[in-house]
């Protein structure tokens, strides 16, 4: 995709001062207002913004030399959706649903690589909200049986097992095989196609062919592409911007009721996934902090947000593509309840209801030590 010139990376935008009543952002616009109105200091969250921009994601910001480095180790790697240089760190700070702090280009269009599981999962709410789904524990090879989920491992696969990534689904996708994912270093290639099956449920491992198995069945179930559905129901109604995409593969055109129609990707590892502005991605994330209501209306049901957000059997931080602040990589001195979805390249969308507070950052260094200090100085800054 085409290379574009980066803004100046300078101090946030000096904010208006508004209504510090909570509100909900109409279509094309978004307050900001001072820092104090919603309860900060302004110099220690002034602070926290400086610490986010300090600590840039340490990766070229040339993409595609970053996925060609990280995932080298991998089986015939190669990058078959999308891609697009990034920019500096940019982020927004977001209480009682105002803009309080603001860094980078926020209006930008970016990959959001993982942050695309998230959306993912959004769209099995709607089904789940529209009846099509209604029993998460009901075998997906009911819906979807074109061989996909052939075998009596696969078979016994789950829409739950799907949605919190324990499926160990085994099998090839758009030229994919399950195990080219990730595979643990220093191993054979026969080594790594030998790694032993686990009974669905009952074993986490973040893999993104498995994830697109998911999209693809999500596909099947819906009979329409995901990111048609997921703008109609979601990102229309929350007054996103239509600058977003979500793309799948070269390759990942499937014909559904006589139409052609691509499974999109559940992220950049191989390209594709969601593209979208830091101002959409926080849209996205304040729909989830106000429990699926929109300015009154209802988006997305409660029920789905709380399963979404609830540990797994298999790994006590993940629920249905959003991570938790659970379990022994929880952050103890953080609040409990705070989930968030998270991306390759400090993409996160960190929402917290205790103190009606959404943080979303792009190109922060993705450790998640970095993150957890962020969190601490923003909650840090309330008065």
């Amino acid at each position: 995709m085409n290379r574009q010139v980066c803004a100046d990376q300078g101090a946030p935008a000096a904010p208006r001062l508004l209504d510090s009543a909570p509100y909900f952002p109409p279509r094309g616009d978004w307050e900001q207002v001072a820092p104090a109105r919603e309860g900060f200091d302004a110099a220690r969250l002034a602070a926290a913004v400086q610490y986010a921009q300090e600590n840039e994601f340490p990766a070229p910001r040339d993409l595609r030399i970053m996925n060609l480095q990280r995932y080298q180790n991998e089986p015939g790697y190669r990058m078959k959706g999308p891609m697009k240089d990034r920019c500096g760190p940019t982020g927004l700070v977001i209480r009682h649903g105002r803009i309080v702090a603001s860094w980078g280009e926020p209006q930008r269009v970016d990959m959001t690589f993982s942050v695309s599981k998230s959306y993912l999962s959004t769209v099995a709410g709607v089904a789940y909200d529209d009846g099509l789904l209604p029993d998460l524990e009901a075998a997906v090879a009911d819906v979807v049986w074109d061989g996909t989920f052939d075998g009596a491992h696969n078979a016994s696969i789950t829409w739950a097992d799907l949605l919190n990534q324990s499926s160990d689904w085994r099998g090839m996708l758009f030229g994919q095989p399950d195990w080219m994912d990730r595979p643990a270093e220093g191993l054979t290639l026969e080594q790594i196609r030998a790694q032993p099956l686990h009974r669905p449920g009952t074993f986490f491992k973040y893999n993104d062919v498995r994830v697109n198995v998911a999209s693809y069945a999500l596909l099947q179930l819906l009979r329409r592409p995901l990111p048609a559905v997921l703008r109609e129901r979601i990102m229309n109604p929350i007054g996103a911007s239509p600058s977003w995409r979500w793309y799948g593969y070269e390759d990942s055109t499937v014909e559904i009721d006589g139409q052609m129609m691509v499974s999109v990707s559940g992220g950049g590892h191989y390209g594709g996934g969601m593209f979208v502005s830091t101002y959409d991605q926080a849209r996205f994330g304040l729909l989830f902090l106000n429990e699926g209501l929109w300015n009154g209306g209802r988006v997305l049901s409660k029920r789905w947000i709380e399963m979404a957000t609830a540990p797994s059997p298999a790994m006590p931080d993940y629920g249905f593509m959003w991570w938790l602040n659970r379990g022994p990589s929880a952050w103890p001195d953080l609040p409990g309840h705070l989930f968030f979805a998270d991306g390759v390249g400090g993409n996160y969308v960190v929402v917290d209801r205790e103190h009606d507070l959404l943080i979303v950052t792009r190109w922060m260094d993705e450790d998640r030590a970095v993150l957890g200090e962020l969190i601490r100085r923003v909650i840090g800054a309330l008065r």
